[in-house]
């Protein structure tokens, strides 16, 4: 019986110089890796002061993602024939961070009988010839920007820049015809024959 024997190469010997590059090879990789593992764990550099963006203002700061997008267009709105809030926004505003929450509180408040539509400056055709239908016509350049119109459309607010809860629920209460803030702290209409009645939301 024969044996075949396969000889192998003789691995070639490592010198001491040849160590040293792989070493310091390995070395580096490993501070590589080490430096991608750290840049992936550390949290966003953003926060409600700065304006820089680190995602939907409303579901970061105010807790309420229902806002974004809005359900209805400017012009659908219209045709609802209900009060209308126009918010103008970007995401990557101080202003308009810290403003979301004062949004999200109105919404709380009048969601249900009043349109509130938050819309992104970014998505707007700022074309001149807007009618008066679309969001880009009431838009001033600066953000943000509250626009309220009552039930027929009339313009009845359009300020810019971030406004208390208090201005903005003060032009609501007017609109619907509510007592003042001082004498009814939740919505009640104002007397009517001398009966009070609460707000129906539909």
């Amino acid at each position: 019986m024969t044996f075949l024997r396969f000889r192998l190469p003789i691995a070639p010997r490592l010198s001491f110089l040849t160590w040293k590059r792989l070493g310091g090879l390995v070395l580096s990789l490993m501070l590589v890796l080490s430096g991608l593992f750290w840049f992936a764990s550390t949290p966003v550099i953003a926060g409600l002061n700065d304006d820089r963006y680190d995602g939907d203002i409303f579901a970061l700061y105010a807790s309420n993602g229902s806002l974004v997008p809005p359900r209805y267009t400017l012009k659908q709105a219209f045709e609802r024939e209900r009060p209308i809030l126009l918010v103008l926004y970007v995401d990557d505003s101080s202003d308009c961070k810290q403003y979301s929450s004062v949004v999200s509180r109105l919404q709380e408040f009048y969601g249900r009988a009043a349109d509130i539509l938050a819309v992104r400056v970014d998505s707007l055709n700022l074309d001149k010839r807007a009618s008066k239908t679309d969001e880009a016509f009431y838009y001033t350049g600066v953000v943000p920007q509250t626009v309220l119109f009552d039930a027929t459309g009339k313009l009845i607010l359009n300020e810019a820049g971030t406004l208390p809860f208090e201005r903005v629920d003060d032009v609501f209460r007017e609109v619907f015809d509510l007592l003042p803030r001082s004498e009814s702290v939740t919505l009640k209409r104002r007397p009517l024959n001398e009966i009070n009645t609460e707000l129906i939301q539909p």
